[in-house]
């Protein structure tokens, strides 16, 4: 079969098309003849050989699926050690979810890795509450933007965006946000104020990191929750005072989807959820191209040339 393969550490240029043997399942597996792989952030670290656990070359890379079972049931399916990149995958029955009709394929796949890391950061990590006012950072990002809905959903008072350029600011407006402001950390902790007529804010969540992580500290409300589940700005991460927070009663908590996923429920519950939302109008995942699975190398260069917008997708 035809896959995608990173034979060395690298760029997008070691992703190079190859012929490999077809993967076989085991006990609990199933195999799927991918309709769609999506291409995450995270991929670019894994053959960059920064992301952990670092997978060892060569390999296919690839950990999110939508495919048909042959019985004929099509699912949306992680692929945590990888293997996505290709024709056929194989995936645990575990961690795949049958896929509703009036749901497409860059839909489903915008759900799995980024819609479930905004309804558990949301959810889970800072546990808002209907009328509370929540900061997304990167709005106009896969996450973010499903963030800024999802909040809007859950009963926010106010969803105040950052994003980095007016379009994208105009772009979490039309998601939902009362308010979006730049995003660049100077001056970031007086614009959020601002937008929320000179009040501290409930939650904000980070995926940016470095001095955007340091100014949003300094915005949080009595009892607010800052969530960190990214480092974008690729900026050292500050120390956080412990005094400082208890000064405030503010909390600081961080966020990693892949171990949240061992949690019973945690992969099926929210993505039937969502599915429900996105079937009914209410939830838009952003998707953009589709590029043939040969073109892998051209996908994460626009990716990281940041030539995206939305959930991008090979299509074998």
């Amino acid at each position: 079969m035809l896959a995608i393969v990173c034979a060395r550490i690298g760029g997008p240029e070691v992703l190079e098309p190859a012929e490999v043997p077809d993967p076989r399942p085991g006990d609990g597996e199933v195999l799927v003849e991918v309709s769609a792989a999506g291409v995450n952030f995270a991929d670019t670290s894994r053959i960059a050989g920064s992301y952990r656990p670092a997978p060892e070359p060569p390999f296919v890379p690839g950990t999110e699926v939508v495919g048909w079972t042959a019985d004929g049931r099509r699912l949306l399916a992680a692929a945590f050690d990888g293997g996505g990149f290709a024709e056929r995958a194989v995936v645990r029955v575990a961690d795949a979810v049958e896929v509703p009709e009036g749901v497409a394929d860059a839909q489903a796949l915008a759900l799995l890795v980024q819609g479930l890391t905004a309804w558990h950061v949301l959810h889970g990590s800072a546990r808002m509450r209907p009328g509370e006012t929540v900061v997304v950072n990167a709005a106009a990002g896969g996450v973010g933007s499903l963030a800024v809905q999802l909040a809007k959903h859950a009963g926010a008072a106010r969803v105040i965006a950052t994003a980095s350029t007016p379009s994208r600011r105009d772009l979490a407006r039309s998601l939902g946000a009362d308010a979006a402001v730049s995003s660049d950390p100077d001056g970031y902790a007086e614009r959020i104020l601002a937008a929320n007529d000179g009040a501290p804010v409930d939650v904000v969540l980070d995926s940016v990191g470095g001095r955007v992580f340091a100014a949003a500290l300094g915005v949080l409300a009595n009892f607010g929750r800052l969530v960190t589940f990214g480092n974008a700005s690729r900026e050292p991460r500050p120390p956080v005072d412990p005094a400082w927070l208890a000064d405030r009663n503010a909390a600081v908590a961080g966020f990693w989807l892949r171990p949240a996923l061992t949690v019973p429920g945690a992969l099926t519950g929210p993505l039937r959820e969502m599915f429900a939302l996105v079937a009914g109008g209410s939830l838009r995942p952003l998707t953009d191209a589709a590029y043939p699975l040969r073109e892998a190398r051209r996908a994460f260069e626009d990716l990281l040339a940041r030539r995206t917008t939305g959930k991008i997708t090979l299509r074998p």
